[in-house]
């Protein structure tokens, strides 16, 4: 089986209370467990981003024990507070040193699965910057990381994984859609909105791509099956 939740804000080391955005969040480590539990050694699970509270890889060893524990291949892609994400290569490294098994960065590449593309990148909407951190130049960069995530699939049928919506109510985020619809993506699956948020999430079919959002307060801790495996 194929899955995918975002948004797991673990802060076993970073002290950082979730309970604050909302009831939901209430014994949220706990629900993790519970969810994540239907996951078996076969699997993959596509993690979007907004992991780990730690600004750091150093006080990230807590977090990242968890998710390793998730039985199967883990892939993951970088969400707006994921401070610690550095190279890849020092994210393998730091995996090596802690002996952290079967963990995948989904970062200008792609991954299969049962011949299915898994092509994704963190996204961004520049346009709703109200701090001046959206900028442009960052949001270019994004767009060719997805636009490399998805020409890496070649032929095959793709997958889009991203952490910020491309769209929501009263915002649309044209550059990112064009490049779904020029690489024939029909199906897209995004975090980043919780709580009162939700309410804006668009799910469902738009303009032929159906959006699923997978932040896991919104899947009550539950990781979403995406597809099921055709070899078992």
């Amino acid at each position: 089986m194929l899955y995918a939740i975002g948004d797991l804000h673990l802060s076993f080391e970073a002290n950082k209370p979730m309970d604050v955005f909302g009831k939901r969040w209430v014994g949220y480590v706990e629900k993790l467990r519970r969810g994540l539990s239907v996951i078996g050694p076969e699997d993959t699970t596509v993690l979007l981003g907004d992991l780990s509270w730690s600004m750091d890889l150093e006080h990230a060893v807590a977090d990242f024990g968890f998710i390793s524990a998730i039985p199967g291949r883990k892939i993951i892609l970088k969400g707006n507070h994921d401070f610690w994400w550095t190279t890849a290569a020092k994210f393998y490294r730091f995996c090596q040193e802690h002996d952290y098994k079967d963990m995948w960065v989904l970062n200008n590449n792609c991954y299969s699965y049962d011949g299915i593309a898994i092509c994704g990148t963190r996204g961004w909407f520049y346009e709703e910057d109200r701090q001046g951190t959206h900028d442009e130049k960052v949001f270019r960069r994004e767009l060719i990381r997805l636009e490399t995530s998805l020409q890496a699939a070649g032929e095959a049928e793709k997958l889009c994984f991203l952490h910020y919506p491309p769209v929501y109510r009263g915002y649309l985020c044209r550059p990112i859609l064009d490049l779904l619809h020029q690489y024939g993506v029909k199906r897209c699956f995004y975090g980043h909105l919780h709580s009162e948020s939700h309410a804006l999430a668009v799910t469902g079919d738009f303009e032929g791509i159906d959006f699923r959002l997978v932040s896991a307060d919104y899947t009550d801790f539950y990781p979403v099956p995406v597809k099921t495996s055709e070899n078992g």
